[in-house]
Formats: C-alpha cells, sequence, structure tokens
C-alpha cells in the first residue's frame, strides 16, 4: 500500500502546470518565452478579440433563430487559438464541436462556418488547402480519426501532423485511449488536446477520473504529457510548438492538457450552467481571463492599446455580418442533397427515397 501511494504521488508531481504569463500578465517563466516577433504577438491578440466578438454575435444570432447548433467558446480562447497558431498550413485539424475557431483560423470561411451551425452539408464542404475535418459531434470519436489521419502523415513521409481536440469528458471514452494508445504504439505525428474546462456539460472533472491530472493519461501510452495554464496563450503556444517540431522529427506524439474554462453554457441548447457552477467559481475564472491576461501583456510592452482592440471589434462586427448575409443567401439544402452526401452507393432503400424526392422537387 505504502508503495502504491508513493506511486501515486510521483505521477502528480511529474505534472506541474506550466506557466509563461501569470493572472496579472507578468512573465513568471522567461526561459519558456516563444520566439514570437512582436507582429505575431498582436496577431494573436487580433484572433482572441476577434473570436471573443464572434462568440457574442454567434450566440446572438443562435437566440433569433438564425443559427442552429452552438457551443460558446468564451473563456476557451487561449487553449483554442494558441494550439492553433503553432501549426502549420499542411498540418491536420481534427476538431470537437467547440472547436470551430480552430478551423477558420485555419482556412474556413466564415460564412461555411454558420453553414455548418445550419446543418447544412456546404458547411462541411471545405476549400482545397484547408486541412481538417468536419468536427466532431460523438464524443472522443475525433482521438481515433486523429490517429489515423496521423498514420497517413507517416506513411506518406509529409512534414506534417495531426491534432486533435476533445474535453475533460472526453477522456472518459474508448475512444480517447484507443487513439492515444496507436499513436504511441506507432510512434505517429499527432498532437491531442485535451480542453479540460472543468465541466463535461455539469459533470465535474473530479467526478470524471480520480486521476490528479489529465496529462497524466499518456503515461499508459507511452507518450509525452504536459499540463498546461489554459489561460495563458504564450504557454499553450510554447507547449503546442515544441509538441510539433518533436512530431515532426519523429519523436511521437504528446497529450497537452490545458487548463482553461468556458464562461458560457455547455451549448445553446438549453443547458444552464448555474444549475451546477457558483458564482464564485464563475468569479474565480474571469480573473483568469485569457484575453485580460494578454492584454496587460502587449500593453506592458506597448504593443496594444484600446483603440487598436476597438478597430478589432469593430472589423469583426462587420466581417460578421456580411458572413451571416451570405450563409442566408446560400440555397436552402434539399432532401435530395442530404441523401446524396451520405453515401458514394447508395443502399437500396436510401436510393428508394431518392428517387421519390427527385420526383417531388421536379414537380
Amino acid at each position: 500500500m505504502n508503495f502504491l501511494k508513493r506511486t501515486l504521488e510521483n505521477i502528480k508531481e511529474q505534472f506541474p502546470t506550466f506557466q509563461i504569463l501569470n493572472e496579472e500578465g507578468k512573465v513568471v517563466n522567461e526561459d519558456a518565452m516563444p520566439d514570437l516577433s512582436d507582429e505575431e504577438l498582436k496577431e494573436l491578440m487580433y484572433r482572441m478579440v476577434y473570436t471573443r466578438i464572434l462568440d457574442q454575435r454567434s450566440i446572438a444570432l443562435n437566440r433569433q433563430g438564425r443559427l442552429g447548433f452552438y457551443a460558446p467558446t468564451a473563456g476557451q480562447e487561449a487553449s483554442q487559438l494558441g494550439t492553433q497558431f503553432a501549426l502549420e498550413k499542411e498540418d491536420f485539424i481534427l476538431p470537437g464541436y467547440r472547436d470551430v475557431p480552430q478551423l477558420i483560423w485555419h482556412g474556413l470561411p466564415l460564412y461555411q462556418a454558420f453553414l455548418f451551425s445550419r446543418g447544412h452539408f456546404h458547411g462541411n464542404q471545405f476549400p482545397e488547402g484547408v486541412n481538417a475535418l468536419s468536427p466532431q459531434i460523438i464524443i472522443g470519436a475525433q482521438y481515433i480519426q486523429a490517429a489515423g489521419v496521423a498514420m497517413g502523415l507517416k506513411m506518406r513521409k509529409k512534414n506534417a501532423v495531426a491534432i486533435t481536440y476533445t474535453g475533460d469528458g472526453g477522456t472518459s471514452q474508448g475512444d480517447f485511449y484507443e487513439g492515444i494508445n496507436f499513436a504511441g504504439a506507432y510512434n505517429l505525428p499527432a498532437i491531442f488536446v485535451v480542453q479540460n474546462n472543468r465541466f463535461a456539460i455539469s459533470v465535474p472533472v473530479e467526478k470524471q477520473t480520480a486521476a490528479e491530472t489529465l496529462a497524466q493519461k499518456a503515461v499508459a501510452a507511452g507518450i509525452e504529457g504536459i499540463q498546461v495554464d489554459g489561460m495563458d496563450v504564450l504557454a499553450v503556444y510554447a507547449a503546442t510548438k515544441e509538441a510539433r517540431e518533436r512530431a515532426v522529427k519523429g519523436e511521437g506524439p504528446t497529450l497537452i492538457e490545458t487548463l482553461t474554462y468556458r464562461y458560457g453554457p455547455h451549448t445553446m441548447a438549453g443547458d444552464d450552467p448555474t444549475r451546477y457552477r457558483t458564482e464564485e467559481e464563475d468569479s474565480e475564472w474571469e480573473k483568469k481571463d485569457p484575453l485580460v491576461r494578454f492584454r496587460k501583456f502587449l500593453e506592458e510592452k506597448g504593443l496594444w492599446s484600446e483603440e487598436e482592440e476597438n478597430e478589432v471589434i469593430e472589423k469583426a462586427k462587420e466581417e460578421i455580418k456580411e458572413a451571416i448575409k451570405k450563409t442566408d443567401a446560400q440555397p436552402k439544402m434539399k432532401v435530395t442533397e442530404l441523401i446524396n452526401n451520405m453515401y458514394e452507393n447508395l443502399p437500396a432503400h436510401l436510393q428508394e427515397q431518392l428517387e421519390e424526392y427527385e420526383a417531388k422537387e421536379s414537380k
């Protein structure tokens, strides 16, 4: 028993939280500072502010009935955009349903992101050169897919990685373990991100697992694991950058746990976070806001101002307005298009339905 206790304590000590900026925007880990130019730092802030506005507008559009399924992202900008910013164009993103911002900054047009929310097939027809799969709704399934994509990249000797995301609840799925184990066994160029936002809908992470960290689950798969302050965009970027460099060198996959928080509900489909989260908890995490923290850091360096931020906000609002107009102008999806996009070779019962609807549409 004593031996087992010591083993568990040793594992916990191996996964301290990696941080570069504290809550006041002060550098607390100078040696880990990533090599980013002033323009790159400003671009990262630009994307975070833009994405926060996109989240606010998307929630409003959902409430107006102009968007369908939507999972809020406020609070997770550092985790989402810090990881994506460390990628190259040739890398593949395999997102969960909350990870649409990564797709947008990887090249998915905004109007198609809105079409995805509406369930329109064109929202999943990604432009040439946007290396990504559609957001996965099945919890954890993207982890297996990421292992498969990474295997393909390795076999084709591509200088690229597959990166995928899930939440803390996703680590309770069998697909999670199968994905990281397969990637570890075959030494694949993959990055597995667990965005630990504390609640899988309403279930707290403490009820998901007895493990002190989610990063330590990498040990069983024989891969690298790290826990990162997910409200610190520089720490997230640095950890992902290193994971990518290791992967393309053939040094294997990495599991990154980002400690983050979603300020809104799980989705806009009726979830009420006040039923399972306290005001004290919300307030505590609001003090760690990734935008506030990074803004303080940039202002101290003379790289950001209120005027610049307001310009980003207005630009975001205007582009979102134009994107939703383009979304509204898209022809409504027909039942025949839905059926035709399901299979390459239709089974007999769907072929029969297709012919029925084609006859109706031709009248």
